[in-house]
């Protein structure tokens, strides 16, 4: 039986995607290319109210001559697990499983948004699993001024108010604040297709739990290649939090791209080179002998 993920057609450049269940926490969807044998497996954490085919869709063609690429939804998220509760570092943990269930015994996670915080996750809870690290558009934390601060201590009621709503309705909320919002192009189908899976409730307690990380405290003893691409116009993610961050990591490697936020789809022709660089230069720098 199709995955209802593939319920409409995904663009060509997008692999099929597969429901894999991790045991004692629940059944997450991913997309993979095989890429060349013996390649390094990169593991791509998307966005927060993206999945791991929207947030990467760019990305599987260009990455897979050269490596083992794994896409996984979050939970919550498209086809992911879904939860009673959002949590950061449950996220994290789902990926160590997956890498068991899959017999992946070394890693380089790469995380764009949310999935930076998730990154450094799994790199802080399951070491020897992370070989190296690539980060996207992120940070140490996310929460600075007083306007964030007012937005994000709405969250806890408007996480308790989608709770009780119908999940076929909010599911249709979402899919008609996306049309509105997205410009008419070739696919536009399959993205709110994608989106539709999303569970409103799970993306605002992810916003807060976005609100309440930090990994200021641990992130210097980052021990694995790491490189930072940081969104040199970014509205959401200032630059200047992302430079931070890789200054927070010993021997971290800046990446610029000049574009947005949401550069990874409006603009891939320039993010995609820039993720092509951090991923080699640490895969390069993770294959050195100790």
């Amino acid at each position: 039986m199709a995955s209802t993920a593939d319920a409409v057609a995904a663009p060509s450049v997008v692999p099929p995607g597969r429901a894999v269940d991790l045991p004692g926490r629940g059944t997450t969807f991913i997309r993979e290319v095989a890429g060349p044998p013996g390649a390094p497996t990169v593991v791509l954490l998307h966005g927060l109210s993206a999945t791991g085919g929207l947030n990467w869709v760019s990305a599987f063609e260009p990455l897979g001559r050269h490596y083992r690429v794994i896409a996984i939804d979050h939970r919550g998220h498209g086809h992911g697990i879904r939860t009673g509760r959002f949590r950061l570092a449950d996220c994290a943990d789902d990926v160590a499983a997956l890498a068991d269930v899959l017999s992946v015994e070394s890693l380089i996670p790469v995380g764009y948004s949310m999935g930076g915080p998730i990154a450094q996750l799994l790199w802080h809870r399951h070491r020897p699993l992370v070989s190296g690290m690539v980060l996207c558009a992120t940070a140490r934390n996310f929460r600075r001024n007083a306007h964030e601060i007012g937005l994000w201590s709405v969250l806890p009621f408007v996480t308790a108010g989608m709770r009780t709503a119908p999940g076929v309705a909010r599911r249709a909320v979402m899919s008609q604040v996306m049309a509105l919002r997205m410009p008419q192009f070739n696919g536009r189908e399959w993205v709110l297709d994608e989106l539709s899976g999303n569970d409103p409730a799970a993306i605002a307690e992810a916003a807060g739990a976005l609100a309440r990380f930090s990994s200021h405290d641990w992130i210097g003893g980052v021990d694995v290649p790491t490189a930072v691409v940081v969104t040199e116009r970014d509205s959401l993610v200032g630059p200047e939090r992302q430079r931070r961050l890789a200054d927070s990591i010993p021997g971290a490697r800046v990446f610029p791209v000049d574009g947005d936020h949401g550069v990874c789809i409006s603009a891939p022709r320039l993010f995609i080179p820039a993720l092509q660089s951090a991923l080699m230069a640490v895969t390069t720098l993770a294959a050195r002998p100790i």
